[in-house]
């Protein structure tokens, strides 16, 4: 497990992060319904060569979860570009994978931020995205988080193994769902399902252009969620290479495939 002992306030928000490691900065951003733990067996790998910064997305992990709080899109880009601040970084190497794909590209395109490296891997990016089941969950929010422990468990450990191609571990099903567990982390998980709007990919999406930065975009062959080609789109948009496909990988490499993330940011180093 990866440890989390700071706390940043932002927006006044409570955001928890941590940080391993020495050398150049590389900043990890996760996606949803995960938390930074997805990077528990990844991360480590870069300790020798980069100070590694992560954090739980506000309303996510550790960090603070309130009735009434913005944990959209629209909010996420913002807590990025304060840490950033706040960590003193300028041009880290970012690591990013669904919504912290979404929260990177943002960043970079309506805050500005600068990346010495970009490797982003199965990202929200482009209109249409949310499942069936995002969007039954959108149009019955009340219900589902008034739903019984017991019903909630059972559907929140159904709905984390679609995003794998592979079986999940008890290990990951339980360090996953653990943060949406309980009289706080039930209404959580479906306040920021509930927050799920296209509308703050659309407001990007027409930017998207190369980067100035080398980009690696991969995507898991099995995904479920996001389809490859998706993948392919957005590799032609912001980056000069062709997007790596990764086999036997759906939604969530870091558990079906962690040693490609691995080689991949490794080779992104190149002599650093």
């Amino acid at each position: 497990m990866l440890d989390l002992p700071n706390t940043a306030i932002i927006e006044g928000n409570a955001v928890r992060w941590g940080r391993i490691g020495k050398g150049p900065p590389l900043v990890a951003i996760h996606g949803t319904p995960f938390s930074s733990q997805v990077w528990r067996r990844i991360v480590p790998h870069f300790a020798d060569r980069r100070t590694v910064y992560y954090f739980d997305l506000v309303g996510y992990g550790l960090s603070e979860m309130r009735e009434g709080q913005d944990v959209s899109l629209a909010a996420q880009n913002k807590v990025l570009a304060a840490l950033f601040a706040e960590w003193g970084l300028e041009r880290p190497d970012v690591l990013a994978h669904d919504f912290g794909g979404a929260t990177a590209l943002r960043a970079y395109y309506l805050n500005g931020l600068r990346y010495r490296t970009l490797t982003i891997f199965d990202a929200v990016a482009f209109a249409p995205w949310g499942s069936q089941f995002v969007q039954h969950v959108r149009r019955h929010e009340a219900a589902f988080r008034g739903m019984p422990d017991y019903m909630h468990k059972a559907l929140l450990r159904a709905y984390l193994q679609t995003a794998a191609h592979n079986p999940l571990s008890e290990e990951a099903l339980t360090i996953y769902s653990a943060p949406w567990l309980g009289s706080v982390g039930q209404p959580a998980f479906y306040r920021q399902i509930a927050q799920m709007d296209q509308r703050y990919t659309d407001e990007v999406e027409a930017r998207y252009s190369r980067m100035e930065c080398p980009v690696t975009v991969l995507w898991g062959q099995k995904d479920d969620w996001i389809p490859y080609v998706k993948g392919e789109a957005l590799a032609g948009l912001i980056s000069d290479q062709s997007l790596i496909p990764i086999p036997n990988a759906g939604h969530l490499v870091q558990e079906d495939c962690p040693e490609v993330l691995v080689a991949a940011v490794l080779k992104s180093f190149g002599g650093t």
